[in-house]
C-alpha cells in the first residue's frame, strides 16, 4: 500500500506539471492531499486533522523556516543587481581569475560558503552573480548555475555545522574534527565530475537567461550596459554576500572555539543573536538596500519601483517551495522510510553501499536530504553498535551523505529553490540538475570505499 501510494503521489506531481502544465503549486498541493486522503483510506491511520488541514499545517510549517529567507535573500540579490554590486564582483572576478577559470571559482566559493551556511541561503546568494555573470559573458549561464549548485550541495550533506553530517557524527561517535576533515575531502574529490558534467550539459543545453519574477530581461539588459566608474566598490558590494556567512559561521563554530556547548556570556549572546540566519540575512539585506540608495540615488516612487518586484517574486517562490515541503512531509507520513528501513535491517555486508542506497532510497522517496540522513543513520546505528568495522565509522558517515545526493526531483524544496531563482524549467532541472548530484553523490560513494580500504584509520581513534 505503501508503495502505491508513492506512485500516486509521484503520478500527480509528474503528471500535473510535465503533462497537464498545472501550475507547480497547484500540483504539489493536490498531490499533497491525495496522499495524505490515501493515508486515511489505505493505512488507516487516525488522524486530528482532516487531510487538507495537514498540508494546510504542513505548508505553515515550511513557509515558516524559508519564507524569511527567501525574501530577504531575494531582496539582497536585486539591490546587487539593481545597484551594480553584482557586476561589480563579477569583473572583479573575471580580472582576477580569467573567464575560463570563473566556474571554477563559483564552484570552490558555493562549496565553502555551503559548510557553515545552509545550501539554499548559499544559493538564494550567489544566484545573482550567476547572472551577472551571464550578463556579461554573454553564454555559459547553465555552467554558472550548475558549478554554484555543485558546489553548495555536497558541502550540505557531507561537512558539518550543517544538520545531516553534524548528526551523524553525534550518533555514529565520531569526532567533530574528523567528520569534518574526511567529509571536506571526499566532497572535494566529487567536485571534479560534477564540474565536467556541468560543462557538459552547457554546451548540449544552450540555456538562456530568462525573466524571474523577482527581475525582467530589459532590466538585465539596462543593467548590463552600465559603465565601471558609475558602479560600488567592491567592498561595499561583497558586504551583503558575505556578512550572512560570517554571522551564521560565527554563531555555529563558536562553541567549538570557546570550548564549552553552552558557550554562556554575553559575548556568546550576542554571537548567537545576531548568527541566527533569520537575523543574519535581515542584516544583510538592510546593507544590500543601504548600497542600492548610496549607488542609484532613487527618489521614493523609484525605489518603490525596484524593490517591490523582488518581494511579489518572492512570494511566488515561497508558495512553490512551502507546497514541495508539504508534499514531502505528506510522504513521509506513509511510512515509506521505516518500510525501506525494515527491507535492509537484515543485510550487514557491503556496509557502505547499503548506507548510500538507504539513504538515496529515502530521498528519493520523500525529497529530504537531511531527513534521508537523519533516518538512514537512525536504522545503521544499532548494525554499527553491533559489527566490528575494518574501517573507521567516518566513513559510513560520509557514505550516508553521498547517498543523500540522488536523486533530487519534485518532492525536495531545494529543487523548486533552483528552478525558480534560475529561471529554469521544471524539464531542465530535472535534466541538468538531478542527473549531476546523483553522479557526484556515486563518485563519493567510490572515494569513500576506496578510502575506507586504504587509509581505514585516518586520524586514530
Amino acid at each position: 500500500m505503501v508503495v502505491l501510494i508513492l506512485l500516486v503521489g509521484l503520478a500527480c506531481v509528474l503528471g500535473g506539471i510535465l503533462w497537464l502544465r498545472l501550475h507547480p503549486f497547484l500540483a504539489l498541493v493536490l498531490a499533497a492531499v491525495a496522499v495524505e486522503l490515501l493515508n486515511d483510506a489505505l493505512l488507516g491511520r487516525a488522524h486530528e486533522l482532516p487531510a487538507a488541514a495537514r498540508v494546510t499545517e504542513a505548508f505553515g510549517a515550511t513557509a515558516g523556516r524559508l519564507a524569511l529567507l527567501i525574501a530577504m535573500a531575494s531582496l539582497i540579490g536585486r539591490c546587487l543587481l539593481k545597484s551594480g554590486g553584482a557586476d561589480r564582483i563579477v569583473r572583479r572576478v573575471v580580472r582576477l581569475v580569467g573567464p575560463r577559470r570563473v566556474p571554477l571559482a563559483l564552484m570552490s566559493s558555493s562549496f565553502l560558503l555551503g559548510i557553515p551556511v545552509f545550501f539554499d541561503t548559499v544559493f538564494y546568494l550567489m544566484i545573482p552573480l550567476a547572472k551577472a555573470l551571464r550578463i556579461r559573458t554573454g553564454r555559459h549561464y547553465l555552467l554558472y548555475v550548475l558549478a554554484l549548485t555543485a558546489g553548495a550541495t555536497m558541502a550540505h550533506s557531507l561537512v558539518p555545522p550543517t544538520p545531516g553530517p553534524l548528526f551523524a557524527a553525534e550518533e555514529l561517535g565520531i569526532e567533530l574534527g574528523k567528520m569534518m576533515l574526511v567529509g571536506a575531502v571526499i566532497g572535494l574529490a566529487t567536485l571534479p565530475p560534477g564540474y565536467l558534467y556541468a560543462r557538459w550539459a552547457n554546451a548540449r543545453w544552450d540555456l538562456p537567461l530568462r525573466d524571474t519574477p523577482e527581475l525582467s530581461l530589459a532590466e538585465l539588459d539596462e543593467l548590463a550596459n552600465r559603465k565601471e566608474e558609475t558602479l560600488p566598490r567592491l567592498i561595499p558590494s561583497l558586504l551583503p554576500v558575505l556578512l550572512p556567512v560570517v554571522l551564521i559561521g560565527g554563531a555555529t563554530l563558536w562553541p567549538l572555539v570557546s570550548g564549552t556547548d553552552q558557550a554562556p556570556g554575553p559575548i556568546a549572546g550576542v554571537i548567537a543573536a545576531l548568527g541566527e540566519k533569520n537575523t543574519a540575512l535581515l542584516i544583510a539585506a538592510g546593507c544590500a538596500v543601504l548600497l542600492y540608495v548610496r549607488s542609484v540615488r532613487p527618489g521614493a516612487a523609484q525605489l518603490g519601483r525596484d524593490l517591490n518586484p523582488a518581494l511579489t517574486g518572492a512570494a511566488a517562490i515561497i508558495m512553490i517551495t512551502a507546497a514541495g515541503g508539504a508534499f514531502g512531509t505528506a510522504l513521509r507520513a506513509t511510512g515509506i522510510g521505516e518500510l525501506i528501513g525494515d527491507l535492509v535491517a537484515g543485510y550487514q555486508t557491503a556496509l557502505l553501499p547499503l548506507a548510500f542506497l538507504v539513504t538515496a532510497a529515502v530521498r528519493t522517496a520523500q525529497g529530504s536530504a537531511t531527513v534521508a540522513m537523519i533516518t538512514a543513520v537512525g536504522l545503521l546505528k544499532p548494525i554499527v553498535a553491533a559489527a566490528e568495522l575494518s574501517y573507521d565509522p567516518v566513513y559510513l558517515a560520509v557514505a550516508v551523505g553521498c547517498g543523500s545526493k540522488p536523486l533530487a526531483w519534485m518532492n525536495d524544496s531545494g529543487f523548486w529553490v533552483i528552478c525558480r531563482m534560475s529561471g529554469l524549467t521544471e524539464a531542465e532541472t530535472l535534466r541538468a540538475v538531478t542527473p549531476m548530484t546523483a553522479l557526484m553523490g556515486i563518485t563519493g560513494l567510490a572515494c569513500t570505499m576506496a578510502a575506507a580500504v586504504l587509509v581505514p584509520w585516518p586520524l586514530g581513534r
